[in-house]
């Protein structure tokens, strides 16, 4: 009940990604019923029937990845200070998400089964004079377990995905071996190494002359060196502790070391900025992927022509490899060429353009990088086999067009939400930006650059790839 009052009152923006999951779902799922009707009308080719729901695991990973976006930029399940208190914590939003996704691909499983029944004729007769009766098996009975079951495909699936990205982790930390004294009395062992300056401060050298003549540290010594140092290894000076700088001091011993006293004996605090963004290290791997994939291309193309999309040759299982590989290839290679592209924005002296749209770029990385690669995989696939089954236009039929159009929108419309969730990450620091007075056309114009920075490295690469992978069989 609370996910349905969620998806109601969320705002229309968030319901038409809504839609848009629900539209995907409908296509992924008639193609679905589409297989099942072909196997149906053609019983002895179950080969044939076969291979077409193997087709259909593409368009139903590209639903699935596209609903796994969309619930990330869902602010309703987002969490919020005191939603804990409430009841509900990480668990039971993760509940709630996965069941939002599966309500929307529940309502196009339903939109797909009621068009499949409308085109078989059940429901008011044969439309379109009978053209969709060859492959959707109109005159034979459709088994419902079956067309349940292949309904019920894209809603486990996403809603499962959903789930085990949104499945709360615990937020302690990991626990730690034996606990031993470290150095000046504090638990653990030290980051780094002490300096002199260290040394000096912490009164160590008054300790080691006191121990070295005998003398017994005195109370208030001892105090002081634990007002210092507490027991998490930080720097601390209670109110009334320490005497304020340039007091007198009866019993401090005179001499070269510094003690816990004199004017140095609490540093400033230096903070370090966090920085901009992780250079991702998955680009060699991406690259020699995609090495691969095309040594794999151009060993497929050496036996013959370009296999056939309706059966499944040994030459077939080649390409379907290598694009495999393509593809693994563009995804992890992707980050690391939109971190390169950020840093080559801001090159040769930038302006705060450049480098408001460089040092963006830098730190989505990770975030836009992955859907632009899986974009760019299916634009040079798409382009690959545009090029070489150019001629035979028998292999692009409505479903195969149906299923190319669902991957390409579907992997479009997740590289679009994970720009909105980018921009959502960014929403403090946008408001910063505004109200230090930077105009709302400059950060409309860094958006433009990081869009044509990415176009003018990512096009004429998918193209490049796309012929290289296309050449050998072409030949």
């Amino acid at each position: 009940m609370l996910a349905l009052r969620l998806t109601r009152a969320a705002r229309p923006a968030v319901q038409l990604r809504r839609l848009l999951v629900a539209a995907a779902s409908a296509g992924t799922g008639f193609l679905l019923l589409s297989c099942l009707g072909y196997a149906l009308d053609r019983p002895e080719a179950a080969g044939g029937g076969a291979l077409r729901l193997a087709w259909c695991a593409v368009p139903l990973a590209a639903t699935v990845y596209f609903a796994l976006a969309v619930a990330r930029t869902d602010p309703g399940t987002r969490p919020r200070p005191g939603l804990s208190a409430v009841g509900l914590g990480p668990a039971r939003l993760m509940a709630i998400s996965a069941l939002t996704t599966a309500l929307s691909c529940t309502v196009g499983s339903l939109l797909a089964l009621m068009f499949f029944l409308h085109l078989r004729g059940d429901l008011r007769g044969l439309p379109l004079d009978g053209a969709a009766a060859d492959f959707l098996a109109a005159g034979r009975p459709l088994p419902v377990p079956a067309a349940l079951t292949l309904l019920a495909l894209a809603p486990t699936a996403a809603s499962a995905a959903v789930a085990l990205a949104f499945r709360p982790t615990d937020p302690r930390p990991a626990p730690r071996g034996a606990l031993r004294l470290g150095r000046f009395g504090a638990h653990g062992r030290a980051a780094a190494r002490d300096t002199f300056g260290s040394y000096g401060r912490f009164g160590t050298g008054t300790r080691a002359r006191a121990a070295g003549t005998g003398a017994a540290e005195t109370p208030r010594e001892r105090s002081r060196t634990s007002a210092l140092v507490g027991a998490d290894g930080t720097v601390s000076a209670p109110d009334g502790t320490l005497p304020a700088p340039g007091a007198a001091v009866d019993d401090e011993p005179t001499g070269e070391d510094t003690g816990p006293d004199g004017a140095e004996a609490t540093p400033p605090a230096v903070t370090v900025p966090a920085p901009v963004g992780r250079v991702p290290a998955d680009l060699p791997w991406g690259i020699a992927l995609l090495a691969a994939g095309l040594t794999v291309h151009a060993y497929a193309g050496r036996s013959g022509p370009a296999p056939s999309l309706a059966t499944l040759p040994g030459e077939a299982v080649t390409v379907l490899l290598g694009w495999l590989l393509t593809t693994v290839g563009f995804v992890l290679a992707a980050p690391g060429l939109t971190h390169l592209c950020g840093l080559l924005l801001q090159c040769a002296r930038p302006g705060a353009l450049r480098l408001l749209a460089g040092r963006v770029l830098m730190s989505e990385a990770g975030r836009i990088g992955r859907p632009l690669g899986v974009v760019c995989a299916v634009a040079s696939a798409g382009y690959a086999m545009t090029s070489l089954y150019s001629g035979s236009a028998a292999s692009f039929g409505p479903l195969t067009a149906l299923g190319a159009l669902l991957v390409a929108g579907c992997t479009v419309a997740t590289l679009l939400t994970a720009a909105v969730e980018a921009r959502q990450c960014r929403a403090d620091t946008i408001a910063a930006l505004l109200r230090l007075g930077a105009p709302a056309g400059m950060l409309r114009g860094a958006a433009a650059l990081r869009v044509a920075a990415l176009l003018a490295l990512f096009g004429p690469l998918t193209v490049a790839i796309a012929a290289l992978a296309a050449l050998p069989a072409a030949r």
